[in-house]
């Protein structure tokens, strides 16, 4: 009988074993590790993954930051991220079985990622420090990062693990945003304006939301402002929220490039009547591709400004929770955008260039981009036959964000382009000059890049005009005027929908949206008199 249960407990007493469910006799291995920023030698926070034959190790160090995220506001997770990596103010140490490991140390993407592989023996006591070298520093450039589109509810005592994690993947600026739906509100944050500001240096948070959020009219952004704004009563007026909003102080936009959830008719019908500040042109949401143009190039072609944004939309974009592509994980900071501030770095300072449109959007690449010295946001003002010099560099590293492709766009066309393989050019820095003389017309130019099929970054214009004009696009007008009645018509048929489904109530507020649609209409018929062409 003993000879019997011995040999059906052994596979199950093997199995435990294996798992790590009990201990092996032998002694355990322990690993300390410091990373120190290369430049400084001094202990930086970073992104630490560990894994052995391929998978995660399910064990964490007590010197991990951690705060409580997740979808819908709820306690998915706390320590790990979505893809078992964890953060760590500099150092930590970890008790693990004798083995090979595999530790990833990362730090946004000015630093250099490093992958080290760590035989642990039994009773060793591994220690070692890690250098992380930044290949380009923005911020010394006068170039500040930021994630505009961060979802983790707030209160004081979290500000500090928070700029922990922010100053982990080098994101300068974090955007905390509430986020609203019809029926209630989520992520919410312990203060709006100057006191829902938390800085340390280089980095800060900063308050901001997402509401309203609608199938029907896409999802619209605020920050800056002195406090949030929500009308419950008259939740699909969002031209009512983004007035309030900017008589707070703040800016607005539309998220995920005004594709999912409809986000293009809510852009036709804000955009085209001035209420509209800045578009998230880079997101993972939607593809692997996370450049998307198409509503942006309308708006702009249209002869109205519109500043690139980004952000990563953490914790809801990423393949971990079936709102992203298969290669991407939810991960703060893989898509931002930097602002340039001829100033000290002040969360006012930063609101400023950002209305400006002094803005670069990215996954990765580095852009510097310029016309007649005018950098993106600025409004250049010239006389016919004026020369203008266009000029552009992309930045990138051959082994982390190799480059592909670098374009002057103006109008939607490319005016210039150049690759990796071309003379002079490579994947670690590419540049294009471009002189553009007897200039006639107003144009908005622009800068785009490509890395892998994942990378990807584009300026906000250079709003060119010529003796007073506008920088519309004579040649695309009517199509986009005849594509934005679409939209309205398209909308105006919704309307007519009575949905059971809870979520779709637009039609509730069918005599207020046409008002809305007939005052958008106005708009339109006032821009075929000045812009179409016969």
């Amino acid at each position: 009988m003993n000879r019997l249960l011995y040999r059906a407990a052994l596979p199950l007493v093997l199995f435990l074993l294996a798992s790590g469910t009990i201990g092996y006799a032998l002694p355990m291995g322990r690993m300390t590790i410091r990373v120190v920023d290369d430049k400084t030698g001094k202990p930086t926070p970073a992104r630490i993954r560990i894994t052995q034959a391929g998978k995660p190790v399910p064990a964490m160090p007590a010197e991990l930051i951690a705060v409580s995220y997740g979808l819908w506001d709820h306690a998915d997770g706390y320590a790990f991220q979505p893809d078992s990596s964890f953060y760590v103010a500099g150092s930590f140490t970890m008790t693990l079985r004798p083995g090979t490991y595999t530790v990833t140390i990362s730090k946004g993407n000015e630093y250099l990622r490093q992958v080290h592989p760590i035989r642990l023996t039994s009773g060793q006591v591994y220690r070692q420090t890690y250098r992380i070298k930044c290949w380009i520093n923005q911020a010394a450039r006068g170039w500040y990062s930021a994630d505009g589109h961060v979802h983790i509810r707030r209160s004081p005592r979290d500000n500090e693990p928070l700029l922990d994690w922010m100053q982990a993947e080098d994101v300068n600026v974090g955007v905390l945003l509430k986020m609203g739906d019809f029926w209630e509100t989520y992520y919410p944050q312990y203060a709006f304006g100057e006191k829902g500001v938390y800085q340390q240096g280089n980095y800060l948070l900063t308050p901001g939301q997402e509401d309203p959020r609608t199938p029907e009219l896409g999802h619209a952004l605020g920050f800056g402002a002195t406090k949030s704004v929500r009308d419950g009563r008259n939740y699909y007026y969002y031209d009512q929220v983004f007035d309030e909003l900017h008589k707070r102080g703040g800016l607005t936009g539309y998220a995920h490039q005004a594709e999912s959830f409809h986000g293009y008719r809510g852009l036709t019908l804000d955009g085209l009547r001035g209420k509209v500040d800045v578009l998230e042109v880079i997101q993972y949401c939607v593809s692997a591709q996370p450049l998307h143009t198409e509503h942006y190039y309308r708006l702009l072609d249209l002869g109205f400004p519109l500043t690139a944004t980004a952000g990563s939309d953490f914790p809801w974009c990423g393949h971990d929770h079936d709102h992203g592509p298969p290669e991407r994980n939810a991960q703060i900071g893989n898509a931002r955008f930097y602002t340039y501030i001829n100033a000290p770095f002040t969360q006012t300072a930063w609101l400023a260039s950002v209305a400006a449109g002094h803005t670069v959007a990215t996954s990765g690449p580095i852009l510097d981009f310029s016309v007649n010295k005018a950098i993106p946001g600025d409004h250049l003002a010239i006389k016919k036959g004026d020369k203008l010099t266009i000029t552009a560099e992309a930045y990138g590293h051959l082994q982390q964000l190799p480059l592909e492709v670098l374009e002057l766009v103006a109008h939607g066309r490319v005016l210039g382009r150049v690759t990796k393989h071309d003379p002079g050019q490579s994947s670690s820095h590419l540049a294009i000059k471009l002189d553009v003389s007897d200039v006639t017309q107003g144009m908005w130019i622009a800068a785009r890049c490509y890395g892998d099929s994942t990378q990807a970054a584009h300026t906000t214009p250079v709003y060119v005009t010529v003796d007073g004009g506008g920088f519309h696009n004579p040649k695309s007008v009517n199509t986009y005027l005849s594509q934005c009645e679409h939209y309205l018509q398209e909308l105006e048929q919704e309307l007519e929908t009575h949905h059971d489904t809870p979520e779709f109530r637009a039609w509730y507020y069918k005599k207020g949206l046409k008002t809305r649609i007939e005052e958008t209409r106005q708009v339109l018929a006032g821009l075929r008199r000045r812009l179409a062409t016969p």
